[in-house]
């Protein structure tokens, strides 16, 4: 049996209980510290007791920029990310990811109050790890992102979070992750019957001010 690490991650506590976790995935080549500003830029009541989760990808060769090696999700096999997909390498990171909520609920946090986000290849692990994950969570925030592996959708867990609320933000000016890709994948969860909170802004590959305030006020709304 293959042995899968576990991974490194930032913890930033909002309140001095703990009562909710959000796991919250970056982009390639970044890592958790390029997210974490995030926890300090949004308000929340104390009593929600948020803490947020940032983990690190680990560093693996990236086939479209020449095999150099730096911290991502999964391998990147083409320019054109809608044709050719790393499946494999998403399954491995959401089995990591899933290791963290697992520890999580282990803790005694319930799983209706952990949500798992991510930004462009961190919110397509962030999708794939919800959409099959054998317990029902409180939420997926996807960012400038896609559904990586749409066969996730047909995995036998992915009926038990058909009803997961989906946040969804993306840049209309997107070169990166193209605006029709977000529009594609969002469509193939509603014809499977999911329910997608879907928002754009006037930006390229990156997080909206507004965004950010958009999910502050999401959040609160879909905890128990």
């Amino acid at each position: 049996m293959l042995l899968i690490e576990p991974l490194d991650y930032i913890r930033k506590n909002t309140s001095a209980q703990h009562k909710t976790t959000i796991i919250w995935m970056h982009g390639l080549g970044d890592s958790g510290f390029g997210h974490e500003s995030i926890a300090q830029q949004m308000n929340f009541p104390d009593d929600l007791g948020i803490t947020f989760i940032f983990p690190h990808a680990p560093p693996i060769p990236v086939t479209i920029n020449g095999g150099m090696v730096m911290p991502a999700w999964y391998d990147i096999l083409e320019n054109d990310i809608s044709r050719k997909i790393d499946e494999s390498g998403i399954e491995e990171s959401s089995v990591k990811i899933s290791q963290i909520i697992q520890g999580e609920i282990e803790s005694g946090i319930l799983p209706k109050n952990i949500m798992v986000a991510g930004f462009s290849q961190g919110g397509a692990v962030a999708l794939h790890t919800a959409l099959k994950y054998p317990v029902q969570l409180g939420g997926v925030i996807a960012m400038s992102t896609y559904l990586g592996a749409p066969s996730v959708l047909t995995a036998s867990t992915s009926q038990i979070n058909q009803s997961i609320p989906i946040f969804w933000g993306h840049g209309t000016l997107d070169p990166v992750v193209p605006l029709s890709l977000a529009q594609e994948s969002i469509s193939t969860l509603k014809k499977s019957g999911y329910t997608v909170n879907y928002k754009t802004y006037p930006m390229e590959h990156s997080i909206h001010p507004q965004e950010i305030l958009d999910i502050q006020n999401w959040i609160p709304r879909n905890l128990i």
